[in-house]
């Protein structure tokens, strides 16, 4: 992994989780309350937040091991050296784009910011800004990381990173939308019809 855009992508990853931790206590001092939620539910939930912790420590160290260990390299047929820099250019441009919108969207939900969903403790509804296109803006930008890191930085266990985090990021946000279905209610409600889930243009609702 001798490349510029190799270790950019790692630095990319790094700067991106000091970030999110660092907004993490932010949005906690703001609340007033505890914001880390994921994992306290127990059944699920706990297996995501494992998960999720699976998935950016493949993406981050599974490379640094295989550097170590030329046997991994040589049976992982997705390590390629660096050969094919328009990849790993490509790689970094979605890697920083999707940091910068995941930072944007943790920092634009101020108090509101919670990691994981508990019966309870959702915060209150955020809808402007990056929200009017995506419900979900940080796990989209979570999930173009790690596509970008895939690509900078081809190997088994950067590929398998972002496929795992999109599936208990598709289930975690099922769980979302139920519990502030239940707290906001209709607001919610009108929110969920008009802005899709991942992205895109926000929808006029039918009047």
């Amino acid at each position: 992994m001798n490349t510029w855009f190799g270790w950019a992508a790692l630095a990319v990853l790094l700067a991106y989780l000091a970030l999110f931790y660092w907004g993490t206590y932010r949005a906690a001092k703001a609340a007033g309350k505890q914001v880390w939620l994921i994992g306290q539910s127990g059944g699920h939930d706990r297996l995501a937040a494992l998960g999720y912790r699976a998935a950016f420590s493949m993406a981050l160290f599974g490379p640094l091991v295989w550097m170590t260990l030329p046997l991994l390299q040589r049976l992982d047929p997705l390590w390629t050296e660096g050969r094919f820099p328009v990849f790993g250019t490509l790689g970094i441009t979605l890697a920083g784009s999707g940091a910068l919108i995941a930072v944007v969207a943790q920092l634009s939900m101020g108090a509101s910011w919670r990691v994981g969903v508990k019966e309870g403790a959702t915060g209150d509804l955020v809808s402007g800004g990056i929200f009017k296109f995506s419900r979900n803006p940080t796990f989209v930008g979570q999930f173009l990381l790690l596509i970008g890191v895939a690509l900078a930085i081809p190997s088994l266990p950067t590929a398998v990173a972002p496929l795992l985090f999109i599936r208990l990021a598709s289930a975690q946000v099922r769980s979302e939308e139920t519990a502030l279905r239940a707290a906001i209610g209709s607001e919610y409600d009108a929110y969920m019809r008009s802005v899709p889930r991942w992205i895109g243009l926000p929808r006029k609702e039918a009047s």
